[in-house]
């Protein structure tokens, strides 16, 4: 996965994910390959949000 990705970016590749599965626009070896491209992306996303979180907290308690 790419380093440089945006939160944005990697919910608009998860949705874009969610879309074909929904339509099924994929075969079975497509699904196996998107389903762990949409763990990788999830993983991302939850780790960007975590450490926006810790960021916001510590901005926070530094300004009491």
């Amino acid at each position: 996965m790419e380093e440089n990705l945006k939160y944005e970016e990697a919910m608009a590749q998860l949705e874009g994910i969610v879309r074909k599965m929904e339509s099924n626009e994929l075969n079975i070896d497509e699904i196996a390959a998107q389903l762990k491209a949409a763990q990788h992306l999830i993983k991302f996303c939850k780790d960007k949000l975590s450490k926006t979180e810790a960021e916001l907290s510590k901005i926070q308690t530094e300004g009491e």
